[in-house]
């Protein structure tokens, strides 16, 4: 099942980040909410491994109908659009959050703070961070961060961060290793796709394409991968 899943799931920290939290938290019988596009294949191994019931959120309609699609045909998922730092869940509504590369932007302390409310008290957090590993990043690499809204936090901090928002560290651990295989993958996708649009297509997506180009490039060949790191954190919320 690992290897199929590896292929499935096109972000940083691949299956390993879901792998890492079932293993030291449990989930069976859980209300889980998945924040974050892409998420899909979670989604689906949070029920395939005894969840309750998983709702996944998305921030645009586009993304909200392609997941939409993709889950056509799987039960007890629900998907739905709203703004990661301004849901429509009561307080304390969820067991478990996961978050995989989705919240690593200009608005992280809202969203935290979000995350917390609708958690309730001794549930599990799991966030996967985008990290700095060195303090001084050059600027092409700056430059990528800032085109994605990506505010990453530095490797060595990320988890007083954390603890700083009222969590408890449970565990840690450094998946930077897994971004070679994201931006390979990325690369590959996007010269499939590349092959399957029309020109007016390439020219509607020319800003994304180019995006996701030079940010696979830049890691893969330019050194970016001295200071872009991902890092997962499985947390708890304090009980009361």
């Amino acid at each position: 099942m690992q290897n199929r899943i590896n292929k499935e799931i096109y972000l940083p920290g691949s299956v390993y980040q879901f792998l890492t939290f079932a293993k030291k938290c449990g989930i069976k019988d859980k209300s889980v909410l998945v924040a974050g596009a892409g998420s899909e294949e979670v989604s689906k191994l949070f029920l395939e491994n005894g969840a309750a019931s998983v709702i996944q959120i998305v921030e645009d309609e586009e993304t909200l109908l392609a997941s939409r699609l993709y889950l056509k045909d799987t039960k007890n998922v629900s998907v739905r659009m709203m703004a990661f730092d301004s849901t429509d869940f009561f307080d304390e509504r969820f067991d478990i959050v996961f978050a995989q590369a989705s919240i690593s932007n200009s608005r992280r302390n809202k969203i935290v703070k979000e995350i917390k409310r609708i958690l309730k008290p001794g549930g599990y957090f799991c966030v996967g961070e985008n990290v700095q590993l060195k303090a001084n990043a050059p600027m092409f690499v700056r430059e990528i961060w800032q085109a994605s809204d990506i505010l990453p936090l530095l490797n060595r901090d990320a988890a007083d961060y954390y603890k700083e928002k009222g969590f408890e560290i449970l565990y840690e651990d450094d998946l930077s290793s897994t971004l070679k295989d994201f931006y390979r993958d990325s690369l590959g996708l996007l010269k499939e796709k590349m092959n399957n649009l029309s020109e007016e297509e390439k020219a509607y997506h020319k800003k994304f394409l180019n995006k996701v180009s030079h940010e696979s490039n830049a890691y893969l060949n330019l050194g970016a991968d001295k200071y872009m790191g991902f890092k997962i954190l499985v947390m708890k919320k304090g009980e009361r």
